[in-house]
């Protein structure tokens, strides 16, 4: 069987690469090829950097790849506190995977509707560019979607670790604060107004846990005693 420290860390890797291609995607790439309520300009970056709108697909699967690895390796850390907790954790991360996974599709879809296929001759243009742009939103609502499930899956998280004996109770607060953050996309105009706020709150929960993870780990003397306490327990 892997050591606790082993997964602790994997899980930490995993979390690292998760937010650092996430970034990249976002920040280096989509943001740069998108323009907000420009369909021409949005159109013309993608037909003019193709193997870099490319690159952004590549690399937010890669993202999604990470992210289920680390969900399924969390959910083996937590379990000893709650297996029962940390199922429905699990559970609400990979619903959240699975809609942005399918969100990536409508991020894929306008190279597709722009790449000039005979079969797209009976649109105009800029019915075409139009068409582009609305499935970049439609996979950028996807993603917020997403962000809610996520949200209830850190919050479960952050009760597990604050319950634990063997990870530190700040990490479940900073958890608790940025899973909190990700409900505002229960109303997604609010979420999208205060994103830059909680995407923050967020990114210091993360870069924390990742911190742990990777230097420290988890506490195995612990970690083995609630793991024994656990599996002794009629409950």
């Amino acid at each position: 069987m892997m050591r606790p420290r082993t997964k602790a860390r994997l899980a930490g890797f995993f979390y690292l690469v998760t937010i650092v291609a996430g970034v990249y995607a976002q920040g280096f790439i989509a943001e740069r090829l998108f323009v907000g309520g420009d369909a021409g300009a949005t159109a013309a970056n993608i037909l003019n950097h193709p193997s870099q709108f490319r690159t952004g697909f590549a690399v937010y699967l890669v993202e999604m790849t990470a992210q289920l690895a680390m969900t399924a390796l969390i959910y083996d850390l937590l379990e000893p506190v709650s297996k029962s907790a940390a199922l429905v954790s699990a559970v609400f991360g990979f619903v959240g995977c699975t809609i942005k996974i399918v969100s990536r599709l409508f991020y894929y879809a306008p190279i597709l509707a722009l790449g000039g296929s005979q079969y797209l001759t009976v649109f105009s243009r800029e019915q075409l560019n139009a068409l582009a742009l609305l499935m970049i939103r439609i996979n950028d609502q996807g993603a917020g979607i997403a962000l809610v499930f996520f949200g209830f899956a850190t919050l479960l998280k952050a009760y597990l670790i604050v319950r634990s004996t063997f990870l530190p109770r700040f990490l479940g607060i900073l958890a608790a604060l940025g899973g909190a953050g990700w409900l505002t996309y229960l109303w997604p105009p609010l979420g999208a107004r205060v994103f830059p706020y909680i995407g923050a709150l967020g990114l210091i929960g993360a870069l924390a846990m990742i911190g742990w993870l990777l230097t420290v780990g988890v506490d195995e003397q612990r970690w083995t005693a609630e793991a024994k306490a656990a599996r002794a327990s009629i409950w």
